[in-house]
């Protein structure tokens, strides 16, 4: 009889089920029999503008170094952010995606015996993080399908060494004020680490939402994690990062893998992150597709959680995964959330007007009324 290997396997992993992502145009266009290019892909928030003419022009200019091991500091772009977010460089960490800075800090700083606290229908990534250490996830029940930061910080425990904090949150879209982020880090203890997770920071338009690069000098225990995926136009280039206290990236970038960041997408970041039209495309783009799905939610009276994000979380009227289904059939994919808890619930990403439309179209065409 062979050798049982999940047996071997550390118990935190042992127990984990694995990360979903959104279905792929590719697996769709097979099990559907359809035309790829027919397809609409509205599931894993992604920029519908594609990549940068800059980022793309980048990439070109560093083909002949794809032979080489890629600078493993980043220093240009290093320098590029510590300009731009006026930090120090000793501040950064870099990841390959956001997520992987996440489970950086989990590495780093949780063990069996230690806590985590984040909140019902968080980032799934966080439980998995955590779990895979051998501490304890303690999860907070959602205020208004948002962060209860007051509840939060009552929930924190002397073997606490983490909370993670999404604004705006993904799935939900939800977001907190800077009063309110105050709050909660006065009342927590300077010895627990809160991350506050700003994947979606550059879409976010309301007034009294937190900078949390401009907090970092006052609340020495926080680290601002931001990613290049969404409104930079690099999801499958995956760069992410963190700012935070030397002390704590000094930590961190102990654990990091040197040659994280490949040198492509390395320089499609210095290109993107100075190209303002681009950014400036990107928000408006979100803005204008956002008020276009609203509208077209509202005329199907159709419930929806307002976002703060570039995509929106709204009510099925049925098993999420059902109208899921339905909704694939039709060429068109978004995201289930039953993995979130939140089994009656889908969740769409912003797109170009054509692809907003088409999914308007598909979503009246399937579901009851």
């Amino acid at each position: 009889m062979g050798c049982d290997f999940t047996k071997l396997a550390v118990p935190g992993i042992r127990g984990l089920n694995p990360y979903l992502p959104g279905k792929p145009v590719e697996e769709l266009a097979r099990e559907q029999g359809l035309d790829a290019s027919s397809i609409v892909k509205l599931a894993s928030n992604e920029n519908p503008l594609g990549a940068a003419q800059s980022s793309r022009e980048a990439i070109a200019a560093m083909m002949d170094e794809l032979a080489r091991y890629p600078d493993s500091s980043l220093y240009n772009l290093r320098d590029s952010l510590c300009r731009k977010l006026a930090v120090d460089p000793d501040q950064i960490t870099f990841g390959n995606g956001s997520n992987d800075v996440l489970v950086l800090l989990a590495q780093c700083y949780l063990k069996e015996g230690c806590s985590a606290v984040f909140s019902e229908y968080a980032f799934a990534v966080y439980p998995i993080a955590v779990q895979a250490t051998g501490a304890e996830s303690i999860v907070v029940p959602a205020k208004n399908w948002g962060h209860d930061l007051e509840a939060m910080a009552e929930a924190v425990r002397s073997d606490t060494r983490i909370v993670f904090l999404a604004n705006p949150n993904n799935p939900t879209g939800t977001r907190f004020s800077e009063t309110e982020l105050r709050v909660f880090l006065g009342n927590v203890s300077e010895e627990v680490i809160v991350v506050l997770d700003e994947a979606y920071f550059e879409y976010v338009l309301e007034s009294e939402y937190p900078d949390g690069i401009a907090l970092l000098k006052e609340y020495p225990n926080l680290v601002v994690i931001r990613t290049f995926s969404k409104a930079y136009g690099l999801a499958g280039g995956r760069i992410g990062y963190s700012a935070s206290s030397g002390e704590i990236a000094s930590i961190v970038n102990r654990l990091r893998q040197p040659f994280n960041v490949n040198n492509l997408v390395g320089a499609a970041a210095v290109a993107v992150l100075n190209d303002e039209e681009y950014l400036n495309r990107s928000r408006q783009v979100n803005q204008d597709g956002m008020a276009q799905i609203e509208a077209g939610l509202k005329s199907m009276n159709i419930d929806y959680i307002p976002s703060s994000g570039n995509f929106i979380t709204f009510d099925a009227g049925m098993e999420g995964v059902e109208c899921y289904q339905r909704l694939l059939k039709q060429g068109v994919i978004v995201r289930p959330l039953t993995n979130y808890g939140m089994p009656g619930h889908l969740r769409v990403s912003i797109g170009l007007e054509e692809e907003n439309r088409r999914f308007l179209e598909a979503l009246a065409a399937v579901k009851p009324f």
